[in-house]
């Protein structure tokens, strides 16, 4: 047991450490730290070195990648508590019009392209249609991880791609209880409503307990002779609302993550909150995150018969992204450079997308080949996200940013190796 658990942090030294490293070298070449934390993942993962299964200090050691992957899950809540901490619920309201448009095309465009490329592959529609659900999905902590970097997050871009990604989330999830009901024919019409019913109850009720409770606990807490009382009811609330998001709601742990920090952003505990967790989060857990991303792809995987369509999605991913959610944006009035960037920031994929195929292939909906498929389609469009972004944003003229100050902050944060995770 000791053996296991020496294994354990040393494990954790290495992934740190590479984490940090190649975010740095990331950063001196111009590029979002997290792009090199993505890539440090890789090359540790089965794909090159395969750290957790070859080298023989960790191959004998049961549970280490479960144990990781744990730790990266929380990293990735942390992550997206601090997104909320960085927004005001009246802005990303202000943004409703822009994240529908933006989240709905972002949604049907990649679904619909899917299902027909994998069928034109061959492929059963039962089996194309779980490829262009994965398709669909977004996962939006590594946009946000890179708006943060770039001091844009509150940009009217940041605010709308936030926004468009809880509409992608609800719509996913509700075409994935259709899908299943088509496939399987069972549940039907009642599983579909009681889905949708679901989610409304749980915003609603996420929201009266964030606007008209917190508030009123919060003071009493930080009043209490606690050591960090103010932090660990934080913590609380992010684990208990991401909790509640997946059970009760049926929705993503990180957007429930997303929620209570939108709610404890509009206390006046805001800014002592938000360095507990940022020097907390970006110094151990997301690391673990960005690194684990690549821990268990094994790109080689996939077989030489299928590098083809394995290519031809992951080129439709990318794209069907920018065009649909990004016309979208357009449609709804944003600029063509605003639309271009918010398109870009939805095309990663990341634990999402990964999670409908799993769920997908553990079920029998997909073969292993497919999820391979899929798997090569995650990590590619979730690599491409940030140097895609920062090149989106380079010109002097950015987006007009939501409230004053916000570069200047998360400048000062990276300095302090905040952002940079």
């Amino acid at each position: 047991m000791a053996s296991e658990f020496l294994d354990f942090i040393l494990a954790i030294v290495v992934i740190i450490l590479a984490a940090k490293t190649g975010g740095y070298i990331s950063n001196r070449l111009g590029q979002p730290s997290v792009l090199g934390e993505l890539l440090a993942g890789l090359l540790l993962g089965p794909t090159v070195l395969d750290m957790l299964h070859s080298w023989p200090v960790f191959a004998a050691t049961p549970h280490l990648s479960e144990s990781i992957t744990l730790l990266a899950e929380l990293g990735v809540i942390l992550l997206m508590l601090l997104a909320g901490l960085e927004l005001h619920l009246a802005e990303l309201l202000g943004a409703g019009k822009v994240s529908a448009v933006a989240g709905v095309l972002g949604v049907f465009l990649p679904l619909a392209l899917g299902i027909g490329t994998a069928m034109l592959f061959g492929l059963e529609f039962s089996e194309a249609l779980f490829i262009g659900l994965a398709l669909s999905a977004t996962s939006v902590s590594i946009s946000a991880q890179t708006l943060l970097e770039l001091g844009v997050l509150r940009s009217r871009v940041g605010l709308a791609l936030l926004g468009a990604a809880v509409f992608d989330d609800i719509l996913v999830i509700l075409i994935l209880s259709v899908s299943l009901a088509l496939v399987t024919g069972s549940g039907g019409l009642v599983s579909i409503a009681g889905t949708v019913l679901r989610i409304l109850g749980y915003l609603l009720a996420a929201s009266a307990v964030g606007m008209l409770l917190l508030p009123r606990l919060l003071p009493q807490v930080s009043r209490l002779q606690i050591s960090k009382g103010l932090l660990a009811l934080t913590l609380v609330l992010c684990l208990l609302y991401a909790w509640s998001a997946e059970v009760l709601g049926g929705m993503a742990a990180i957007t429930g993550a997303f929620l209570v920090g939108l709610f404890l952003a509009r206390t006046p505990f805001k800014q002592s909150i938000e360095e507990g967790i940022s020097a907390m989060a970006y110094a151990f857990f997301v690391p673990i995150f960005f690194v684990n991303i690549g821990l268990d792809v094994d790109l080689t995987a996939i077989g030489s018969n299928d590098w083809l369509l394995a290519l031809v999605i992951t080129v439709i991913a990318v794209l069907s992204k920018i065009v649909g959610s990004g016309g979208g944006a357009r449609l709804a009035g944003f600029s063509t450079r605003e639309s271009l960037q918010l398109g870009i920031g939805m095309v990663s994929r990341g634990e999402v997308g990964l999670i409908v195929a799993s769920f997908a292939l553990v079920e029998g909906l997909i073969s292993s080949a497919s999820f391979s498929i899929v798997v090569f389609m995650v990590i590619v469009a979730t690599i491409l996200t940030p140097p895609l972004l920062r090149a989106s944003f380079a010109s002097p003229t950015r987006s007009d940013p939501a409230g004053p100050g916000t570069a200047a902050k998360v400048m000062a944060q990276r300095e302090n190796d905040g952002p940079q995770a």
